[in-house]
């Protein structure tokens, strides 16, 4: 009996070849002429890309303030754009550096090498901070303010990624207050990255990026803004008794301004900042002379007051005009822009705070700004915008404990003094601890090794020690870490925050809603834990060939960067680790 086969198309020019004729046995024939190619479209990519990290947003202020947001800024973003409304973060801990690294490399701590903040260096025996380089210095800034780079960032990052695609033709500026909100974004081949120097309230660089700073740049320093702002008290944008979705304004549990005896408003920026009233210091800008007042002036205050993001988005507005991003045929530009004043009053006066609702509030105004910007800049449409958080925030420990809700404070003195004492009196004198960061401990392995101590026999002891503490959930060794990495529960965060060479010995979690502090009883609120208060962030698309709708699938802040790979057409970062969101991909 025959066998009939069916051949794929791809296989059959294979066959025919195969069993071609000899030449003798070829009948002539004649050969149609190739038409000719038609014209290649071009590529299609955005003009222009533009994330946006809101520093400590909670997933859920996206709703709770929506009766008193504007039309053109969050409401806008929801209204046209796509929202995941079930994004997480899926590592601890939940800090600045380590998620605006995770979001634009599309990978965790354990492979970008960014495990917080700050770390302890066992080589140098003291801790670094995530963009310190004493190898670069400040353009434009204080010493201090100015030393800093990516170079710490172990992954390449989806800016980086964009500019190796066009062969270094797109501009990618990194825009923020904080400087590892601009330039751990920004990434390593970035065309800039700026950021705030409160000693003199100008947006700063680094020889890592330029030798000086831009004319246009050191004109708007010139301007005075930061001073500006801070000239006028800080008074509600609605009238006080309409904020009925936040606490009453005079509460135990808010933390007043230094100077203030209460923590309510009006805030006396102008008394508080040293600075002049408006009217003198547009005076002195009209004649001339630069508004920035006397030496005494804290211009760094500007950072826990909403006009911290106003004056971040007027910088930003600065940068897509005078570097005329978007506005290039056939290129995409990237602006990396973060909204920091967030976190600043958020840690300061709690979530449930009246200054913390009319910070947002503030802020979708500048969005709104923002926004009609881009359009303008790059064309309806034409501007491919996502916004996240680097991190959530949990309520404040006192307003928890005020409502019987669980929640405190675990003080992280106490709870290296407890190990202290404890190895001591096991194991004689000697500074058994280097470290205590990120709720993380760092042995002091010279010392474990003089003794003949096993380091995993101690790293056991000191889990042990640490699983005794109140409030503590659970402790890890590094090395039962490494041995046994997984996928699910609390070890899931830990492994994905782990990285050998910077993180410590042993690894705690605490309880839900207790947050480590100075002691038991905390004003203001943090961050940093796996619980979702921390981890669930708002994850939103809009513009260029992105579609309305939402979705409650459960997502990473890690898919980010392979989305906007696909939307421009480019290679993952070198790290990345996460999935594109096909939803808005149709």
């Amino acid at each position: 009996m025959k066998k009939i086969v069916l051949l794929s198309l791809l296989a059959l020019p294979a066959l025919a070849q195969k069993a071609a004729p000899t030449a003798a046995q070829k009948p002539a024939l004649s050969r149609p002429a190739l038409a000719a190619p038609a014209a290649l479209a071009p590529l299609a990519r955005p003009r222009l890309v533009v994330g946006i990290v809101v520093d400590q947003m909670r997933y859920d202020y996206l709703y709770r303030y929506w009766s008193k947001f504007g039309a053109g800024g969050f409401r806008r973003l929801l209204g046209q754009g796509f929202s995941f409304e079930t994004c997480h973060y899926n590592f601890v801990p939940t800090y600045t550096a380590p998620g605006h690294s995770s979001i634009y490399t599309g990978t965790t701590p354990a492979t970008n090498g960014i495990v917080g903040n700050n770390w302890f260096v066992r080589e140098t025996g003291r801790p670094t901070y995530c963009t310190d380089d004493k190898t670069v210095q400040a353009v434009g800034g204080s010493t201090a303010a100015g030393q800093m780079s990516p170079r710490l960032l172990l992954s390449t990052t989806i800016t980086d990624e964009l500019r190796l695609a066009t062969n270094f033709q797109s501009k990618v500026i990194g825009v923020c207050i904080k400087d590892r909100g601009s330039i751990l974004p920004a990434g390593h081949a970035a065309s800039a990255a700026y950021w705030y120097d409160g000693t003199n309230g100008a947006f700063i660089t680094s020889t890592f990026y330029a030798k000086e700073l831009p004319g246009w740049v050191q004109k708007f320093n010139a301007a005075g803004h930061a001073a500006r702002y801070l000239s006028q008290p800080w008074t509600t944008l609605l009238p006080i008794g309409q904020y009925t979705e936040s606490s009453p304004d005079d509460v135990p549990w808010e933390v007043p301004y230094k100077g203030e005896e209460k923590p309510v408003f009006p805030h006396e920026l102008p008394r508080l900042s040293g600075t002049l009233p408006a009217g003198v210091v547009a005076t002195k800008a009209a004649s001339g002379e630069k508004p920035s007042g006397a030496p005494t002036q804290n211009l760094d205050l500007i950072r826990s007051t909403p006009f911290g993001n106003s004056l971040t988005c007027d910088f930003a507005l600065e940068t897509l005009r005078q570097e005329q991003m978007g506005q290039r045929p056939g290129q995409t530009d990237f602006l990396a822009l973060s909204f920091s004043s967030t976190d600043y009053v958020g840690h300061q006066f709690g979530t449930t705070a009246i200054e913390t609702e009319d910070t947002y509030l503030r802020l979708d105004r500048d969005l709104a700004r923002l926004l009609t910007a881009i359009d303008k800049q790059a064309g309806a449409g034409q501007a491919l915008v996502f916004l996240t958080a680097d991190h959530g925030a949990d309520q404040a420990a006192a307003f928890l404990q005020a409502h019987r809700l669980p929640g405190g404070g675990v003080s992280a003195a106490a709870v290296r003094d407890t190990l202290t004492r404890t190895l001591v009196r096991r194991h004689g004198p000697g500074q058994w601890l280097l470290d205590f960061e990120n709720q993380q401990v760092y042995l002091n392995r010279p010392l474990l090794a003089q003794k003949n101590l096993k380091l995993t026999d101690f790293q056991d002891e000191v889990a042990e020690i640490l699983r005794a503490q109140p409030h503590i959930t659970q402790a890890i060794t590094a090395t039962a870490l490494q041995a046994n990495a997984s996928t699910t529960g609390l070890n899931r965060y830990q492994t994905n925050g782990f990285y050998a060479p910077r993180s410590g010995d042993v690894l705690c979690v605490l309880d839900p809603g207790y947050l480590e502090g100075s002691g038991p009883v905390l004003r203001g609120t943090t961050h940093g834990a796996s619980w979702a208060y921390d981890t669930h962030v708002p994850l939103l698309f809009w513009g260029w060939h992105v579609p309305h709708g939402e979705s409650a699938r459960a997502v990473e802040v890690v898919d980010i960067a392979p989305t906007v790979a696909r939307f421009l057409h480019i290679q993952e970062p070198s790290g990345n680790s996460g999935v594109p969101l096909l939803e808005v991909l149709k």
